[in-house]
């Protein structure tokens, strides 16, 4: 029973996302303007997030200073920006292939903590082997799932093809590799951050409001110039509507709130050995809904993420255990002072490197933003 419940959360999370792909998939091919879904779904989830920071943060919000709403503002800009790739990727590739890319967030998010010094590899410990090959073969398997599509391995009959993108089904096909790609690292930026602001403001709801509100305001500002059809921002009642609903309330509140009750019940390993099934939901929703063609390429770069992903997991899950290991001796060991030093010392290599991270992004940010906004 202890993890039932975790195992029936966490097969509604990869259901949710899984739909939620096909959603907006669908609605994207019907016409719905991709700046548009973006703002709508930014302010319905502030409106959601705004109660509830009032409701569950109320006793562990700490004030809030100028350096807070900073990071709080860049956190909102990485994200609008990380949902104008993701919209647009799909709008170019499949659902099928976002789920897939999703997987190489954590090669990525090590990527970031080798290059900046959070992470040091010892080339003898079989931990640092298993992420490096991990890394590397997430990595080859997102090159074969981009720029090798195959036969036709499923294939309906009345499949749909899209008439409103601009350029050959291979191209655009490698434009949405790319996309997606790019969004998941960016996403791995955000999750540094993220946690990094969260040591700093314990208050997961209020970062979260706070994240959708700067979202909500940059994107609607950017919509307004880069929409100018008026009655694009009209929505009926059609799968564009559907779209916003399920984006925002099924997005924001179901999928986070979920994750994060399996996390605190089950631990990290146990949600992230749930994220490669996203894609086999993916296939199945895509395949019945929407009438995608699944190719072999498609399948083996997405079995190579898969495998590279749980190397990656199995590396940091072995590192973890050591860890715990060393501390548990060295706490008998070592004088309470000197532990205090190296968590000081630990910390203020983690706050440096978020130094670095904020000053990248803000720079990149302010000479690309007019680019990253007008991708479509």
């Amino acid at each position: 029973m202890g993890t039932l419940l975790p195992f029936v959360g966490m097969v509604i999370v990869i259901l949710s996302q899984a739909s939620s792909m096909v959603v907006i998939k669908a609605a994207l091919s019907k016409g719905l303007n991709q700046y548009v879904l973006i703002v709508y779904n930014n302010i319905l989830a502030t409106l959601i997030l705004l109660p509830l920071s009032f409701i569950f943060d109320r006793s562990a919000r700490p004030p809030l200073t100028i350096p807070i709403l900073w990071r709080f503002f860049l956190l909102g800009l990485v994200g609008c920006i990380i949902e104008v790739f993701a919209c647009a990727g799909l709008d170019f590739s499949s659902p099928t292939l976002g789920t897939a890319m999703l997987n190489l967030i954590p090669a990525f998010t090590f990527i970031l903590a080798v290059v900046f010094r959070m992470e040091k590899l010892d080339w003898r410990s079989r931990s640092s082997q298993a992420k490096t090959l991990g890394t590397l073969i997430s990595i080859s398997g997102a090159f074969v799932v981009t720029f090798y599509k195959g036969p036709a391995v499923i294939k309906k009959q009345s499949q749909t093809v899209p008439t409103h993108l601009p350029y050959s089904p291979q191209l655009n096909w490698i434009i949405g590799a790319l996309l997606l790609a790019t969004q998941a690292f960016m996403t791995s930026v955000t999750y540094i951050l993220q946690a990094v602001v969260l040591k700093m403001y314990p208050a997961v709801f209020t970062v979260m409001f706070y994240l959708n509100f700067f979202s909500a305001i940059l994107s609607s500002f950017s919509s307004l110039i880069l929409v100018d059809n008026t009655s694009a921002w009209k929505l009926r009642l059609d799968i564009g509507l559907i779209a916003v609903l399920h984006s925002a309330f099924v997005g924001t509140l179901l999928i986070s709130t979920l994750c994060a009750w399996c996390l605190s019940k089950a631990g990290p390993l146990f949600v992230s050995m749930f994220k490669p099934l996203v894609i086999i939901f993916t296939i199945i929703m895509g395949f019945l809904f929407l009438g995608e063609t699944l190719c072999l390429g498609s399948m083996i770069g997405a079995i190579i993420i898969v495998i590279g992903f749980y190397a990656v997991m199995w590396g940091k899950t072995n590192e973890e255990e050591k860890s715990k290991e060393e501390s548990g001796l060295g706490s008998i060991q070592q004088p309470s002072s000197e532990k205090g030093d190296r968590k000081e010392s630990r910390m203020g290599t983690l706050l440096t490197f978020v130094d670095k991270v904020m000053v990248i992004s803000a720079q990149v940010s302010g000479l690309d933003v007019s680019i990253s906004f007008s991708i479509s």
